[in-house]
């Protein structure tokens, strides 16, 4: 259901923590070759290209024939035995059809389209040192996009052409598409920068820069890669499984159980957060510092939309009473859920508009939801020698990572509205989880070397990283 070079004020918009694991921590911004290898160098990454695919097919293999357990040998059979049953498994189920090429394809075209032609706005992005300051100019549409998408979806629901419940009874084939287009996508975006010679920062080793990335803007037009492939095939494809799996009980069942509209709540909320700011990453670091490779490729294209989503799965694969809440304990969590989106989208929203204001093009949206406490006007600063400056206000004055335990939260409630059952809707937790300890612990380093006695001094007087008192 997915590493930047920030300080804890620079744009962080929900969902972008998926690709941190791409990022790389250095400050060389030169061209060339670099000697810097990360996740083991070209033996790392081979790893990494084959295990991401074994991973996500096993997953589904567990979910689909194993009742969302782990699979493992039955008593007496050998392994080589077991693995040839899974590879079988999967090419009886997880053949990708023509059918599940034309559904994948089809709505990576329309939101190709979409990203053009939809009403937008228009931002720069940080300058780039390797093209003497230029920075280059982004078209952001995801917000009318993600409705206009919604909107399509429902007609074509509605009409029966192409009932929604269609993701998750062909979840194995297009699984298996979305893993097949991401090596395709990444072999095109990798020979079209050798060819072009855009190439950027390169290592020497063409595995391990084709895991990584040759080329750091591919465009097509305004339609840029890294922009597009961070938002709308991810966490849109995220959505529409959960409707899908909503579908899917209600055509079974005659009802939506209450755990399933929960869920397509906690989704709608996330992906719609990430629509209507899409403007604010633009200056994150995968979008003037990271490569456009293989990882950042395939994890938007596969893995984050068929990993993240086996919360959906399991309560579409199962009967509800086998998940049913309490109504009182469920009406509790959706609380408590709706105060942490208020606390994550505001603290998310006084960050990005300081940093955004400081820089001179801050632009305001009229879109949903506009929630409370939103901006900071004249925010309390310490100034650093670095001419930037550190907020110390709202959110920021209570603890220094304010919209990280929120993050935390949503990600235990995908996994927590399923039970404890089966292991696979967990899986998003606990990738977060450790992926969200080791950010901070970088972070940390990294401002304290960037800023040195100011970040000191705002560590005296914000001494708390997540909750006051206690972390």
């Amino acid at each position: 259901m997915a590493a930047r070079q920030r300080n804890s004020h620079t744009p962080d918009l929900p969902g972008q923590w998926a690709k941190e694991s791409a990022s790389r921590i250095t400050n060389r911004f030169t061209d060339g070759v670099s000697n810097e290898f990360e996740f083991g160098g070209p033996v790392g990454a081979v790893l990494l290209m084959t295990g991401f695919p074994l991973l996500m097919w096993y997953m589904w293999i567990g979910a689909t024939y194993y009742d969302g357990m782990l699979p493992f040998p039955d008593p007496g059979q050998s392994w080589p035995d077991f693995i040839c049953h899974l590879c079988q498994l999967v090419y009886e189920g997880a053949y990708p059809s023509a059918k599940a090429w034309a559904i994948y394809w089809t709505f990576f075209i329309m939101e190709a389209v979409m990203y053009c032609y939809m009403p937008g706005v228009w931002n720069l992005g940080r300058p780039l040192q390797h093209e003497g300051g230029k920075r280059l100019l982004y078209y952001c549409s995801a917000y009318c996009s993600f409705y206009a998408t919604l909107a399509i979806i429902i007609v074509l629901h509605v009409t029966r052409v192409f009932p929604m419940y269609t993701l998750i009874d062909e979840f194995g084939p297009i699984m298996s598409v979305a893993i097949l287009s991401g090596f395709l996508n990444s072999f095109i975006v990798y020979i079209r920068a050798i060819v072009r010679g855009r190439t950027h920062r390169l290592s020497g080793s063409v595995v391990y820069d084709f895991f990584m990335g040759a080329e750091l803007n591919p465009r097509i037009g305004i339609l840029d890669f890294k922009m597009f492939y961070e938002v709308r095939i991810p966490w849109f494809i995220l959505f529409l499984i959960t409707c899908s799996a909503a579908a899917r009980l209600h055509e079974t069942y005659g009802y939506i159980p209450a755990e399933v509209i929960f869920l397509a709540g906690a989704h709608y909320l996330y992906v719609n957060a990430c629509a209507k700011a899409e403007q604010m990453i633009i200056t994150s670091w995968d979008m003037y510092f990271e490569k456009l490779g293989f990882l950042l490729t395939f994890w938007n294209m596969a893995g984050v939309p068929f990993t993240y989503c086996h919360c959906a799965l399991y309560l579409a694969n199962n009967d509800p009473s086998e998940y049913q809440w309490n109504p009182y304990k469920l009406a509790l969590l959706s609380a408590m859920y709706i105060f942490f989106y208020w606390m994550w989208d505001s603290a998310n929203g006084q960050k990005n508009a300081f940093r955004h204001k400081e820089k001179g093009q801050l632009v305001k949206r009229n879109t949903f939801p506009q929630v409370p406490w939103q901006a900071i006007e004249n925010p309390k600063t310490i100034e650093t020698d670095t001419g930037d400056s550190i907020m110390v206000d709202g959110w920021f004055a209570i603890v220094r990572k304010p919209n990280y335990i929120p993050d935390m939260f949503f990600s235990m409630c995908w996994g927590l509205i399923t039970g404890f059952r089966s292991p696979f809707p967990w899986f998003y937790f606990l990738f977060f989880m450790v992926m969200i300890i080791h950010r901070t612990k970088r972070d940390i380093n990294k401002c304290r070397r960037k800023y040195g006695e100011a970040w000191a001094r705002y560590e005296r007087e914000v001494p708390y990283l997540f909750i006051p008192y206690v972390i």
